[in-house]
């Protein structure tokens, strides 16, 4: 069984864990949307397939040629992500008649915990660090990343968006675009008359759509425009959601929001957010990109 993290805070009792859930969700267009699997452990191995068998027809009194699937075994494993938050007593006790003070920076932590997933999402490499996770763009290859198909311009065309929808078999559940980059497909939607299709995210705010998917925002730190001062353009990934089919988070025990108190060292109440988590990507063709997009 897999949940959102939308979903989870619904379930907690614990209401410090529910209101950093809450706020890393609303942080985050990806924790939005990601179901997470809870594994038990600190990895989870599964099988991927990279070719079906081969089937045939018969005559009467013939056999089959036995074949069978062939798999790449992967290992998705969970790493640690958080922080502490210390607020001296001092300002928790002069301060706090107008702003609940460590609310207010167990908040900012929280939404630093979304951000960094999120950016690890899509851009995470282990070999550039080893305490992270690989993102969508260590998992895509051949045809399932590609540029636009004017790669000396980089100007986006109806036929390349189409063939972003088309790389997803049975269709992605959402286009993961930044500020810069839906701001290019609503101006090329509008010069080519195209409908607008407007939809609602989770908490009900318009969505544009694009063939019935959700185009997700991202800021443009975190999907910026690739290569020395943007020359390589942007990137969008279509990427569809599944545990133990597609594209699932992975978690053990949930988010941890644990309020430590008073720290004997000095005079400091300290709250930590710590979350095991990680990514894996069951089938191959669940994910797509689309780069080298130009204004």
């Amino acid at each position: 069984m897999a949940v959102t993290l939308a979903e989870s805070a619904k379930l907690s009792q614990d209401m410090l864990q529910k209101g950093v859930i809450e706020t890393m969700v609303e942080s985050s267009a990806v924790l939005q949307v990601l179901p997470f699997m809870e594994v038990v452990g600190n990895a989870y191995t599964y099988n991927q397939v990279t070719t079906l068998p081969d089937v045939a027809f018969r005559d009467v009194n013939e056999g089959y040629t036995e074949s069978a699937s062939s798999f790449v075994q992967q290992t998705a494993s969970l790493v640690m992500l958080g922080g502490d938050v210390d607020v001296d007593k001092f300002i928790v006790e002069t301060r706090g008649n107008i702003n609940d003070q460590r609310a207010i920076q167990t908040e900012l932590k929280a939404k630093a915990v979304a951000q960094t997933f999120t950016s690890t999402f899509f851009y995470g490499d282990k070999a550039s660090n080893s305490k992270s996770f690989d993102g969508l763009a260590k998992f895509v290859s051949g045809t399932q990343d590609f540029a636009v198909a004017d790669t000396t311009s980089g100007a986006l065309t109806l036929a390349d968006l189409n063939k972003l929808v088309d790389a997803v078999p049975y269709g992605a559940d959402a286009i993961f675009v930044s500020r810069s980059a839906r701001r290019i497909i609503l101006n090329l939607l509008q010069a080519s008359q195209h409908y607008l299709e407007i939809g609602q995210d989770i908490f009900g705010k318009p969505v544009s759509l694009y063939a019935g998917i959700p185009l997700l925002v991202v800021e443009d730190d975190i999907l910026p425009a690739q290569g020395i001062d943007g020359a390589d353009g942007y990137d969008i990934f279509a990427v569809k959601f599944g545990a133990m089919s597609d594209v699932s988070g992975i978690q053990n025990g949930g988010v941890r929001v644990t309020d430590i108190g008073e720290l004997e060292t000095k005079p400091v109440y300290r709250t930590r957010i710590e979350w095991y988590c990680g990514l894996a990507v069951f089938n191959p063709k669940s994910v797509a990109r689309l780069k080298g997009i130009k204004a």
